[in-house]
C-alpha cells in the first residue's frame, strides 16, 4: 500500500506527469454463457491524471460501467479480464485479492450508480461510512466516527453529527449520494470513479454533488473517471472524454474538441440527440379547446409521526392549494426538485393517492366523489406512464397480457377487438408483433417505455400523466420516445399533464410550465417567457442549475432562492 500510495503522490496535481494515476492499456473483459464467450469490452486505453476529469460517455449496453467494475476487479466470476490496469504504475491485474481488497476504498474509491441500492438498510449511514474508515485504516470506534462525522459535514450534510445516526431510508437521492461520497473519499483515495453519479437527480441537487466532486478534487488532487450517458455534465465539468459504443472507445479528445470537431459518426449521433425540438407555438386563441383536466385548491398531508394518544406530530404538507387546469392536445409540465409534491400532484390527478381537500375534474366530473365502478370507467379517460416501465410491469406476465389488462379490467372489448388494438399499437409505438410473447426482462429501457405508452393509450384516454417517462433513458433513445408522444399527441388531441425535473427537456415538448416548490405553484408561463424572463427567485436557481450546452458556456453557479 505505502508503495502505491508513494507512486501516486508522484504525480503532481493539475498536471499531466509521465506516470498517470490510472493508466489502462488494451483492456478487455470477456463473460461465458451457453458454451461461448462474449466480449463486453473491447481493448480499451484510457488514462487519467491527478487533478483531472475524464468522462467516459456512452449509451447503456456501452461497456462502461463493466470497464468500471474492471478497474476495481470486481467482474462476476464467469468473466475473464485481459490488458492492464495500473494504479500509479502499479499493475493491478493479477493482484491477489487481499492486495486488491486493501486498495478498494483505499487508493481509489467508487460511486455507484444506484445510491439506495449500494448501502446497507440495516445499518446507519455513519456505521457504514466508520466502517470502511476502520477496515482500511485500522483505528478504534471511537476514531472511526469522528472521522465520518467530519467526512458528513465536508460533503454537505448538515448537522452532521445528528444524522449520521440515521438510516438510508431517512436520506433523498441526493442526500445517500452525498453518504456514498463520503465512503468513497473516506480513506483518502487518489482516485475516485463515480459511475453516473447524478443520475436521476434534480438539476440543482445534480449541480450541488458535481460543485462538491469538484472542490474536492482541487483540495486533494483527485484524479477523477466520470462514467456518464449526458453530455451536458461532460461538457460542464470534465477535461477530457473517451466516448464507448459496443465495447471499444471510438473517440477520444478534449472535451472542447469532441464538442467542436466531432469525429465518429457515434459521437455525433450523441451529440445530436442533445438537440431536442423547438417548444411547440403558441396556441391559437380562436376556437380554443376545451378543459380536460381542471384542479382546485389541491391539498395533501402526509403523517410522519403520530404521539402517544394516536394524533399527528409531525405533518409532511405535500401539496399545499394548487390550481391548474390542461387543455385538449396541450402539454402542461411540472417542474420541480424532489419533496416539491410533483409526483404527488400527478397521482391524485387521478385518484392514485386521495386528495386530503380540493376539487379534480376530468371532462367535467368531479372524480374526488366517484367510487367503484364509476372511479374505474373514468381511468380508462385518464392513464398514466410511469417512470420506470419495468417496475410497472409483471415480471412474470409477457407483453400481450401487459396490454390486454386494461381492457379486461374495462370490459366490453372482445377477443377480435383487443388483438386488433394491441396489434395497432405496437406497430404505432414501432414495435412489431414479436415483442408480444416477450418479458419485460427481455427488452430494453427504450422498448419497455414504448410499451408502457402503448399501454397507457390501450383504453383511448384523453388525458395522460407522464411521470418522469424518460428520465433513465439515453439521450438518442430519449429524443425518440419525446418525438413519439408528440406525434401521438397531434393525431389523439391528448391532454399531458407531465411531471419532469428536466427544464432542458419540458422546454421542448411543453405548452406550459408550473413551477413547483415545497407543495406550491410559484410561477407558470409558456417555455420561451419563462426561460426568457423567470420571475421568482426559485425559478431562476432551477435554471441556473441547467448543465451547459457546450463546455465554452460552463457557468457552475448557482442563484440562491429569497
Amino acid at each position: 500500500m505505502t508503495e502505491l500510495v508513494q507512486d501516486i503522490d508522484s504525480t503532481v496535481p493539475g498536471s499531466r506527469a509521465v506516470t498517470p494515476v490510472l493508466d489502462l492499456r488494451d483492456l478487455k473483459v470477456e463473460v461465458s454463457g451457453d458454451g461461448r464467450w462474449t466480449t463486453l469490452v473491447d481493448g480499451v486505453d484510457l488514462t487519467v491524471a491527478a487533478g483531472e476529469t475524464v468522462g467516459l460517455v456512452g449509451e447503456s449496453g456501452s461497456g462502461k460501467t463493466i470497464t468500471s467494475l474492471a478497474m476495481m476487479q470486481l467482474l462476476p466470476a464467469n468473466a475473464r479480464l485481459t490488458g492492464s490496469v495500473r494504479l500509479g504504475g502499479r499493475e493491478l491485474v493479477g493482484l491477489p485479492e487481499q492486495e486488491l481488497s486493501a486498495l478498494r476504498g483505499g487508493a481509489m474509491g467508487m460511486i455507484f450508480q444506484e445510491p439506495r441500492r449500494s448501502l446497507n438498510p440495516a445499518f446507519s449511514v455513519g456505521d457504514q461510512v466508520a466502517e470502511s474508515i476502520r477496515r482500511h485504516e485500522g483505528v478504534d470506534r471511537k476514531a472511526s466516527w469522528a472521522r465520518a462525522v467530519e467526512l458528513f459535514d465536508t460533503v454537505g450534510i448538515a448537522d452532521a453529527a445528528r444524522r449520521a445516526r440515521d438510516y438510508p431510508h431517512q436520506f433523498s437521492g441526493g442526500m445517500c449520494q452525498r453518504v456514498m461520497l463520503a465512503i468513497a473519499l473516506a480513506c483518502h483515495p487518489k482516485l475516485l470513479i463515480a459511475d453516473e453519479p447524478t443520475t436521476a437527480l434534480d438539476v440543482t441537487v445534480q449541480r450541488q454533488v458535481l460543485e462538491l466532486i469538484g472542490d474536492l478534487q482541487a483540495e486533494l488532487g483527485l484524479a477523477v473517471l466520470l462514467i456518464t450517458h449526458d453530455l451536458g455534465v461532460v461538457a460542464e465539468v470534465c477535461d477530457r472524454a473517451a466516448v464507448m459504443h459496443s465495447g471499444r472507445v471510438v473517440e477520444h479528445a478534449s472535451v472542447t474538441d469532441l464538442f467542436d470537431r466531432p469525429q465518429d459518426p457515434y459521437t455525433r449521433r450523441l451529440l445530436a440527440a442533445r438537440v431536442l425540438p423547438d417548444p411547440p407555438p403558441a396556441p391559437e386563441t380562436a376556437g380554443e379547446p376545451a378543459d380536460v383536466l381542471v384542479v382546485r385548491g389541491l391539498r395533501k398531508d402526509f403523517v410522519l409521526q403520530r404521539n402517544a394518544f394516536g394524533r399527528p406530530a409531525r405533518v409532511h404538507h405535500a401539496v399545499r392549494g394548487v390550481d391548474f387546469s390542461v387543455k385538449a392536445g396541450e402539454t402542461l409540465s411540472v417542474v420541480g426538485e424532489s419533496g416539491a409534491g410533483k409526483s404527488t400532484v400527478g397521482r391524485m390527478a387521478l385518484r392514485l393517492v386521495d386528495p386530503d381537500a380540493g376539487r379534480i375534474d376530468i371532462l367535467g366530473q368531479d372524480i374526488a366523489r366517484l367510487k367503484g365502478a364509476e372511479l374505474r370507467r373514468m381511468r380508462a379517460k385518464a392513464t398514466m406512464i410511469f417512470q420506470d416501465p419495468y417496475k410497472s410491469l409483471n415480471p412474470k406476465r409477457q407483453i400481450v397480457h401487459a396490454l390486454a389488462e386494461p381492457m379486461l379490467v374495462q370490459g366490453g372489448y372482445s377477443p377480435a377487438e383487443r388483438s386488433e388494438r394491441i396489434l395497432a399499437l405496437m406497430d404505432r409505438v414501432g414495435l412489431g408483433p414479436q415483442f408480444l410473447e416477450r418479458y419485460p426482462y427481455e427488452m430494453s429501457g427504450g422498448q419497455l417505455q414504448r410499451v408502457a405508452i402503448a399501454r397507457a393509450l390501450i383504453t383511448d384516454p384523453q388525458i395522460v400523466v407522464c411521470d418522469e417517462p424518460v428520465a433513465a433513458l439515453d439521450m438518442s433513445i430519449r429524443a425518440q420516445v419525446i418525438e413519439l408522444l408528440r406525434e401521438l399527441q397531434v393525431e389523439r388531441k391528448l391532454a399531458y399533464l407531465f411531471v419532469s425535473h428536466d427544464l432542458s427537456l419540458v422546454r421542448a415538448i411543453s405548452d406550459r410550465i408550473a413551477v413547483m416548490r415545497q407543495g406550491e405553484i410559484v410561477e407558470t408561463g409558456r417555455p420561451d417567457e419563462l426561460f426568457a424572463d423567470p420571475q421568482h427567485a426559485y425559478t431562476r436557481q432551477l435554471l441556473g442549475a441547467v448543465p451547459a450546452p457546450h463546455p465554452r458556456e460552463r457557468t457552475f453557479r448557482v442563484v440562491p432562492a429569497a
